[in-house]
């Protein structure tokens, strides 16, 4: 079970306080007693309960190897867990009873196809759906002109940046249009700059559209500029030891950064996760 933290803070140190966004609506996503271990024997996750509402923005932290990106792949349906079950409350439920429900998904490397062009690379997701490359132009050029790449289209990845390859793996990601974005730590790899300027891109991208997004990292500073709620994870096998709120509105201005608000959030997170660590024999 996970603790709810608060804290006594002056209505001055947040600007915008706001209720956290979602926190009212009803559960798009219900994890549920989950659990995974693998074949070679080692458990991933264990008993992990956790509600996602719609236009939440939930970062997922904790330290290496305790599941977080395992837990993404469960969503996604990309595997399945050992024990526990995975509700979608919301969701409409095919002849087979699975739920049809609308994934993004964002890796922690671009893997574009290097043969394709931007345009062709966001376009593959709706190219193995079926639709044309006729049919879609309209949707891969609305994807394309969310992050800013639109005079990019016809161009090759080994002529984009570190940053602007991600753009193009956000872009392939929203073309389907969905619902909840899963983005396992997609930003680790680059450079500070580039990472704080694609921060404040993802937060004007999620303001403007009706995204719910899960995020994994690994940054506390991150993760109290981006969410709207944090959830901490354990050492291996990974289970939800803390949740901490960001009653903060978006979009979020730079200042937010330096504020007292966001420093006392960032005190909170690297408190409970030097906690999720302490049972970690190796550090």
């Amino acid at each position: 079970m996970s603790d709810e933290v608060t804290v006594a803070v002056p209505l001055t140190a947040a600007p915008e306080a706001a209720p956290i966004k979602g926190a009212a609506a009803r559960p798009l996503l219900c994890l549920s007693g989950i659990s995974k271990t693998f074949a070679n024997g080692t458990t991933a996750l264990a008993d992990v309960d956790l509600d996602i509402r719609p236009g939440e923005f939930v970062s997922l932290l904790g330290p290496s190897g305790c599941g977080k990106s395992t837990l993404l792949k469960l969503i996604a349906g990309l595997a399945a867990p050992s024990t526990g079950t995975i509700g979608w409350p919301q969701s409409t439920y095919d002849a087979n009873g699975t739920p049809e429900q609308s994934l993004g998904f964002v890796f922690q490397e671009p893997t574009l196809l290097p043969w394709r062009t931007v345009a062709g690379n966001v376009h593959l997701p709706l190219m193995l759906a079926g639709m044309s490359k006729r049919d879609a132009r309209g949707r891969v050029e609305d994807a394309l002109a969310q992050v800013g790449l639109t005079a990019f289209a016809d161009v090759h990845p080994h002529q984009l940046s570190g940053g602007m390859k991600m753009r193009v793996s956000i872009a392939r990601a929203l073309v389907t249009r969905p619902k909840i974005l899963l983005m396992d730590e997609p930003f680790a790899a680059l450079d500070e700059i580039t990472r704080t300027k694609l921060n404040n891109d993802l937060l004007e991208l999620f303001a403007r559209q009706d995204l719910t997004v899960i995020f994994v990292t690994h940054s506390v500073y991150e993760s109290v500029y981006l969410s709207s709620r944090i959830v901490v994870m354990s050492s291996r096998p990974g289970r939800v030891t803390a949740e901490i709120s960001i009653e903060v509105n978006y979009p979020r201005a730079e200042d937010f950064r330096t504020s007292p608000f966001y420093n006392e959030r960032c005190r909170l997170a690297s408190a409970a996760l030097r906690r999720a660590m302490s049972d970690d024999e190796s550090i």
